[in-house]
């Protein structure tokens, strides 16, 4: 999908690169593959790899050069993570790059971001055992015929077993030891405006029931797939009045680089957190490099199909790990990335994108 001719043609320093509107590289998204069990309608994934899938030894060289460029978090993604046969291999595997303070800078967070429908408790507890700090679970609605509708599934009865599954693996997650007290395991829900709008108040009543913070996102134009249209875009806005009418908030604020606006519920029942990627644009301060299953990185969750940077001309054998790090340095040193601020402009109002399953979300 992506040219291996696309390199940097500047020599980066090995100095934490800035890009060109003075943002600092803090989060590594890792894809670990292109494939998903389900076929939300906001996503819908390819259902296939893409040739030449990076190898352990190869992830483990763009996590490294990643964390030595200032990346202090790394998050797993997919299509689907869970459908990775190797993933608590490369959890493991990732624990030396650990940061020692005040000792060595490395990193501070293993994430992961499923649907849930293959976490079991004992997968679940195999992930913490290999060193997993957080899980994000996706849940786009609390009935049978909700969750079909946005998990693209057949019918109700198939919502109603994924349903039980994603349920069941908060119970597995939290039994392991993703306290969500402390953030380690979190809900996130899609809400698009005529298809699921109505679940956001029964969402948020299950995650204030289950001591979970739930994460609100907007139905965002990522790829070419799933027919954005700006009327489909239920706004956090009008989210946060929703729920703000039955349980009263605070807000709490975005953090330096955060996706999400977080607010904590009055009675003391949690905290919710709202996306706002369409409704209130956060690029000024994205800190996010994106690196496919195939070993393509891209610098925008929005970007153009074809644009990213194939990384494997510098994970062969024969490669100096020095090189991949200057080329990723060099990568990020030219991104000046902004599409959500400028989403109505008409610069970007043709632009097509790569698709969401393959980048990683």
């Amino acid at each position: 999908m992506a040219s291996a001719t696309n390199h940097p043609k500047t020599v980066a320093s090995r100095v934490p690169p800035n890009d060109r509107l003075g943002r600092p590289l803090g989060v590594l998204r890792l894809s670990l593959t292109a494939r998903c069990n389900l076929a939300c309608p906001y996503c819908l994934p390819d259902g296939k790899e893409p040739p030449g899938l990076l190898t352990l030894k190869q992830r483990l060289g763009v996590i490294g050069a990643a964390v030595n460029l200032g990346a202090r978090s790394l998050r797993l993604t997919g299509g689907e993570p869970l459908l990775h046969g190797g993933l608590e291999e490369l959890i493991a595997a990732v624990q030396p790059l650990r940061a020692t303070y005040p000792e060595r800078p490395g990193l501070g967070e293993i994430a992961l971001t499923s649907n849930g429908l293959l976490l079991t408790a004992e997968r679940a507890q195999q992930l913490r055992a290999a060193g997993l700090d957080r899980i994000t679970l996706s849940l786009d609605g609390t009935t049978a015929g909700s969750v079909a509708r946005m998990a693209g599934l057949a019918d109700a009865a198939a919502g109603e077993r994924a349903l039980a599954a994603v349920l069941a693996a908060i119970v597995h997650a939290s039994t392991a030891g993703f306290d969500p007290a402390r953030g380690a395991l979190k809900l996130n829900a899609v809400i698009q405006r005529g298809a699921n709008n109505d679940q956001v108040l029964p969402l948020a009543a299950l995650a204030r029931e289950r001591g979970l913070e739930l994460r609100l996102i907007e139905f965002m134009d990522v790829g070419s797939r799933n027919g954005w249209q700006y009327e489909a875009v239920l706004s956090a806005a009008e989210m946060l009045e929703q729920i703000g009418s039955s349980w009263p908030l605070e807000p709490l604020g975005r953090t330096a680089h955060g996706t999400a606006s977080r607010w904590r519920y009055r009675d003391g029942g949690g905290s919710l957190a709202v996306v706002a990627s369409v409704s209130a644009p956060f690029c000024g301060d994205c800190n996010r490099l994106r690196v496919t299953a195939d070993g393509v990185a891209y610098t925008c969750l929005f970007a153009a199909p074809g644009s990213g940077l194939d990384l494997k001309p510098w994970l062969k054998e024969e490669s100096d790990a020095a090189e991949l790090e200057l080329a990723m340095a060099a990568l990020w040193n030219q991104r000046s990335d902004r599409y959500s601020e400028e989403r109505n402009t008409a610069k970007s109002a043709n632009s097509t994108h790569a698709e969401m399953a393959y980048l990683g979300g």
